[in-house]
């Protein structure tokens, strides 16, 4: 079934992604990155370790850090859902390709953002599998840019309600919906993950760049449509700007 379309007229908004660090996302979730630079080749002293968050230990026979925990795994379903069916936890691969641009002016292009989606009741973990830290990777004079991902995401608008219309006409009552004048975007790289909180409005994952990028996620599921997901499409005005300088191109 397509997803209802919010009848409120939608905002004119170009966003200018920033990126992704934990402080700038706390509000919608969790950034997961290493908090050691990628040049560290050995464990740190254990004098140094208190300086990381969370506090690291030391696992594997002193061969690694392990931080616990790092990120929220939450299942709210149960008696919270209007089902009240139980949930569990599912670990998925979603295989994203890149995304279609529209050309803008200047050397940038555009994404536009049409439709919104959250999950009520769990947080969603999207961890990136084969995707460099770097900006390029390979060797030599040429260097395949490598791509990256837009995390766009807004908050609700609680205790309030939103009127949409489904394909078919009907008209219905999208409670919490997304506030759609304050959408914002964030690039991520290799060597970043990205947990969305419970209930946060989020764009599906868009891929920027030359090739497909592959995501392990986690999350909770207890197969009911209507709970372990929902979306909410809109019209046009809401854009993100995308730099064309690191080997994307615009389609028509």
């Amino acid at each position: 079934m397509s997803p209802p379309t919010l009848t409120s007229p939608t905002p004119t908004l170009t966003l200018t992604p920033e990126p992704l660090t934990p402080s700038a996302f706390h509000p919608y979730g969790t950034a997961i990155t290493s908090p050691l630079p990628r040049t560290v080749a050995t464990p740190p002293p254990a004098s140094a370790l208190t300086a990381l968050h969370p506090t690291p230990v030391l696992a594997n026979q002193n061969t690694a850090l392990k931080y616990s925990p790092i990120s929220p795994l939450d299942d709210h379903y149960g008696s919270n859902c209007p089902s009240g069916r139980a949930s569990s936890a599912r670990m998925t691969m979603f295989s994203c390709f890149p995304r279609t641009l529209r050309p803008s002016t200047g050397k940038s292009a555009v994404f536009d953002i049409r439709i919104l989606e959250r999950h009520p009741y769990t947080t969603q973990t999207f961890s990136p599998l084969d995707l460099s830290s770097q900006p390029a990777a390979g060797s030599g004079t040429a260097q395949e840019p490598e791509p990256y991902y837009l995390v766009v995401v807004a908050p609700s608008l609680k205790g309030t309600t939103a009127q949409a219309t489904t394909s078919s006409g009907e008209v219905v009552t999208i409670a919490d919906p997304p506030d759609l004048s304050r959408v914002k975007a964030f690039v991520a790289r290799g060597g970043q993950a990205v947990t969305y909180g419970a209930g946060t409005w989020h764009a599906p994952m868009a891929v920027i760049g030359n090739r497909r990028v592959d995501f392990l996620v986690v999350q909770f599921m207890n197969g009911v449509a209507e709970e372990d997901v929902q979306e909410v499409v809109f019209g046009e005005g809401v854009v993100v700007e995308v730099e064309q300088g690191v080997g994307v191109k615009a389609r028509l």
